[in-house]
């Protein structure tokens, strides 16, 4: 009864060497020559392939495993530094890139594998729930932050920016600080309510010069709203202020 012997199939010399390399379980930084070159001749006798495309490409790297052999015989190469070449080195560095590649691809082949296996859906929200916008509770929004309490915090904050002035280089150059006057910008702000008893915030302000003058102006009619001289409404939130006054 003759003797059947299943050949597997390789997709390069390099996989085939790989192979070898690993049921053996030689150390691919010091790969035993003669006896790998051994094996892979023995591989190709035995190959049924007759691609001579194929057959080419292994029987270069037959000449290549035996033209290292016939070197490791002879006295060792050195280099400009005088370390010994080995002539393995190029090969090594071959099996080493084939190697990485090759996981490489499994590693995407598993990747595409488990793509295929997902499913996406579009996009199907009705056109009044993309609109729906939650209703704001402007009391639990500001919870217990009352008006006073506020222009503290405000107050708070504008000390310690002045606090981080320098004394000295302030006075260098020609820079003067624009003194706004609580008090007198409340005066103005119940003289502007006066003749216009019922005004948007955003149109008081367009008289202001600067940004301090601003800041001012929003102190001064959270003042008099403290007081009740003035009212603020607004319908929707990030709106416009109306502002009314009871004088």
């Amino acid at each position: 009864m003759a003797l059947s012997v299943k050949i597997e199939s390789f997709e390069g010399p390099l996989d085939l060497l790989l192979h070898l390399i690993d049921r053996n379980k030689f150390n691919i930084f010091d790969i035993p020559i003669v006896e790998i070159t051994a094996q892979y001749m023995e591989y190709l006798s035995s190959m049924e392939a007759r691609d001579l495309n194929v057959m080419s490409e292994f029987l270069v790297m037959a000449a290549t495993l035996l033209e290292i052999k016939a070197k490791m015989l002879l006295p060792a190469e050195v280099d400009e530094e005088g370390e010994e070449i080995d002539p393995r080195e190029e090969l090594v560095q071959k099996l080493l890139e084939y190697k990485m590649y090759k996981y490489m691809s499994y590693e995407l082949r598993d990747r595409l594998s488990m793509s295929g296996k997902a499913l996406y859906k579009g996009a199907t929200i009705p056109e009044e729930v993309a609109a729906y916008e939650a209703p704001v509770d402007l009391q639990e929004l500001v919870g217990d932050l009352t008006l006073k309490r506020l222009d503290q915090i405000f107050q708070t904050l504008m000390r310690r920016q002045a606090e981080k002035i320098d004394p000295i280089r302030s006075r260098f150059g020609r820079i003067e600080q624009e003194e706004v006057s609580l008090d007198e910008k409340m005066v103005s702000v119940r003289a502007y309510a006066a003749v216009n008893p019922r005004f948007l915030f955003s149109a008081l302000l367009e008289g202001q010069r600067s940004r301090v003058q601003m800041i001012v102006t929003f102190l001064a009619v959270l003042e008099l709203m403290k007081t009740g001289e003035l009212t603020v409404v607004q319908e929707h939130p990030f709106d416009d202020m109306i502002i009314a006054a009871q004088m």
